[in-house]
């Protein structure tokens, strides 16, 4: 059995440190935030080129947001960048109301997303930032698969009016897209027509999905992949295409179940029309501190689980 070799590229934290330089350019009210972890979000590639628009919040996420807030207000553009777990759980408090409740224009990034961080451990992986950043009415939750993605993200979040959170993560990502690839908010990108299944996947897991793709294939099952890169606001045409093409869906995310994106299908999924349904993720638990390779496999978010969730996925189909 062949299996899919994805090509691996940069970090999407990298990605967006580029694209952000990029946006910097475009627009000279466009400032950067960070909250003194610049070298590891990758903002610090705005602030060699833009210093004087580069704000070192210092290890205050919560302060952070605040200031993000005062300065959109003032008619800049900001993009405040820290670890997702810090961000998202410190500066909840002033997310909701200095940001969400007002519809503020300022634009979040949450680094070393999920567990694929190795090594530092369960109080540095952020494993309920989507659900608690789709918790937040009004704002914009995105989960890039590969560096083209995450960077033309970037560009959507300055062109979107309102509140936006990106997760990005540590390790390079495999490479999925080109630069020729387009990408809007709340638009999934689909690969492959298979009417068998689909599996809707963000981040990494839409790599792994890719090779699930092919490894059901040569079995005689046609799978298609929707990147779901855009988790809030949810492409729930495309979903409904897929339960009325395919009667049968697996998500996968890197990501605690609860609230996250298998949460937001399975709403419109049910809403639209109802089919079988898997999910792939993190099973109500922290993960150990491991390769990122070691984590993947032990919490289940490898190629095996996914070919193994649409396996029982189509027996419930009736296939």
């Amino acid at each position: 059995m062949a299996k899919l070799e994805l090509k691996m590229g940069v970090a999407t934290r990298e990605a967006y440190g580029q694209a952000l330089v990029e946006v910097g350019r475009a627009n000279p009210d466009a400032v950067a935030l960070d909250a003194d972890l610049a070298k590891s979000t990758f903002s610090a590639k705005f602030q060699e080129q833009f210093p004087e628009r580069f704000f070192t919040c210092g290890i205050a996420e919560a302060n952070m947001v605040g200031i993000a807030s005062g300065l959109a207000l003032c008619g800049k553009l900001p993009f405040a960048s820290s670890f997702a777990v810090f961000l998202a759980s410190k500066g909840y408090d002033q997310l909701r109301m200095s940001v969400a409740y007002p519809r503020v224009n300022a634009k979040f990034v949450g680094s070393h997303g999920g567990i694929s961080i190795g090594e530092d451990g369960p109080s540095q992986q952020s494993v309920e930032d989507i659900a608690i950043m789709c918790g937040l009415a009004g704002f914009v939750v995105l989960g890039p698969s590969d560096e083209f993605c995450a960077r033309a993200l970037v560009h959507r979040m300055a062109e979107h009016v309102g509140p936006v959170y990106m997760r990005t993560g540590r390790p390079k990502a495999p490479i999925i897209y080109g630069p020729g690839d387009s990408f809007k908010i709340g638009e999934a990108k689909q690969h492959g027509n298979g009417r068998d299944v689909a599996i809707i996947a963000c981040g990494m897991e839409v790599g792994y999905a890719l090779q699930a793709q092919a490894e059901l294939a040569d079995a005689g099952i046609a799978a298609r992949v929707l990147d779901m890169h855009t988790i809030k606001p949810l492409d729930e045409a495309a979903v409904e295409r897929a339960a009325r093409e395919c009667g049968a869906i697996v998500t996968a995310e890197e990501h605690l179940l609860d609230g996250g994106l298998g949460s937001q299908v399975a709403r419109a999924v049910g809403k639209l029309f109802p089919v079988p349904m898997e999910f792939v993720g993190i099973q109500n638990t922290y993960a150990e501190s491991g390769t990122p390779e070691q984590l993947m496999e032990k919490y289940g978010l490898t190629t095996p689980y996914i070919v193994r969730a649409v396996k029982a996925v189509l027996k419930r189909k009736g296939k």
